[in-house]
């Protein structure tokens, strides 16, 4: 019970990632706010979670809109009577994001950097003298796209959600609030899809070293350890949770796995193996 009684605000807490976040978080004692556009689907989990006898309500709102979240924060502030623990976990990509390929440049920009940076500064901002009062902590969910160019204005967006990281990180310190980031690799957002998708020969590219995907789960086993106390010498850093992902180049990965225990110890010589 590492939330016990502590009032969380998660966005995007209504599918994927958000809603293990908030089924972890309620597990751990957390009362919590479900804040996300989709009123079904909020409507759907808060059910749910008020099954498992939580205490929780759910707030439709767009996150990239000011004075929305402004409202939003006061009603959960009201409901609840403070915030100590913020995910920023919302978020969308290009296809979510309703980009077109008419789009201009600068439309293409806006739809994605809306959801993805402007509205963590938002409600990170709204939120920042109720965290002030309990010195609570602030959660932001990233990508691993913030290191892969392929992705285009979605890993420049996250990019500038670990720059806020820090950033808040270092404005928050004088009110006793914590921010960290954490960085999702491939993350499965259906239950059943971590194993290699049937008939097509298994993965064009590997996911992870584990030759799977993560589960929300994972990724609210380590927003959880960020949240509570056990984190609290730790602010200003992004955990990358990815399944070793990022460690590795494809090429490498057969080797990896025929070479077993001990690869790194070279061909006898003290060298590496490979040429790297």
């Amino acid at each position: 019970m590492r939330l016990k009684d502590k009032v969380a605000l998660v966005t995007g807490g209504n599918s994927g990632i958000g809603r293990g976040i908030v089924e972890r978080f309620v597990a751990e004692g957390a009362r919590v706010a479900i804040v996300a556009r989709d009123k079904a689907k909020g409507a759907r989990a808060l059910d749910e979670v008020r099954a498992q006898g939580a205490d929780a309500e759910f707030y439709s709102c767009e996150l990239a809109e000011e004075a929305e979240v402004e409202a939003m924060v006061a009603a959960v502030v009201e409901r609840f009577g403070g915030i100590d623990v913020l995910v920023n976990n919302a978020g969308v990509g290009g296809r979510r994001a309703g980009v077109g390929d008419d789009d201009t440049p600068g439309e293409r920009w806006t739809k994605l950097r809306r959801p993805n940076l402007d509205a963590p500064w938002l409600v990170s901002s709204h939120c920042l003298p109720h965290l002030a009062k309990t010195r609570g902590s602030v959660v932001c969910i990233s990508s691993t796209a913030t290191w892969h160019g392929n992705w285009g204005s979605y890993g420049i967006a996250k990019a500038g959600v670990e720059g806020l990281v820090r950033s808040f990180a270092a404005e928050g310190a004088a009110h006793g609030i914590r921010c960290n980031g954490v960085s999702p690799g491939w993350i499965a957002t259906e239950r059943d899809a971590v194993a290699p998708p049937s008939g097509g020969g298994g993965w064009a590219l590997p996911p992870s070293v584990f030759n799977r995907m993560g589960t929300p789960a994972e990724i609210a086993a380590a927003v959880l350890f960020l949240a509570s106390d056990e984190a609290s010498f730790v602010t200003g850093q992004t955990l990358i949770v990815d399944g070793g992902l990022m460690m590795i180049d494809y090429p490498s990965l057969e080797m990896l796995r025929d070479a077993g225990p001990g690869m790194m110890s070279g061909s006898g010589d003290g060298a590496p193996v490979g040429d790297g």
